[in-house]
């Protein structure tokens, strides 16, 4: 019996949305993400470099190889020494984001805005965990 005759809701998702979120291809996206963001850490990281949360934490970075706080690219998160729990927690969604969309990521968060109160995947993230909120 079809689920739509057993009055049980059907969600379609879109032939495109299947081959570029939460596919091999999306996976593709973040595998590749995570080795630029492992060589640019490596190349710039002046401090201790860590696994925790499920990324790849390189703190002692430059300001100017990242943005705001610290950036996450793939499985990295880059930044200079905002480390928190908090942070890490936060950050941990992000990569979460980057797996869900792969390549695409860095586009869809650019139309998403700089503003992190207007921005869907801080909101997202937590804006609170994030630093965003005090």
């Amino acid at each position: 019996m079809a689920a739509a005759a057993r009055g049980l809701r059907t969600t379609r998702v879109s032939p495109v949305r299947g081959i570029l979120f939460d596919s091999p291809l999306s996976r593709l996206g973040y595998l590749y993400a995570t080795a630029v963001g492992l060589v640019w850490g490596f190349v710039w990281s002046t401090g201790r470099v860590q696994r925790r949360d499920g990324l790849f934490v390189f703190t002692g970075m430059p300001t100017w190889t990242f943005g705001r706080g610290g950036s996450c690219v793939g499985g990295c998160y880059l930044t200079a020494h905002n480390v928190s729990n908090d942070v890490l927690e936060h950050e941990a969604v992000h990569k979460q984001q980057w797996l869900r969309y792969g390549f695409l990521f860095p586009l869809l968060y650019f139309i998403a805005g700089r503003d992190p109160l207007k921005n869907r995947f801080e909101i997202e993230a937590g804006l609170e965990k994030g630093g965003y909120l005090r």
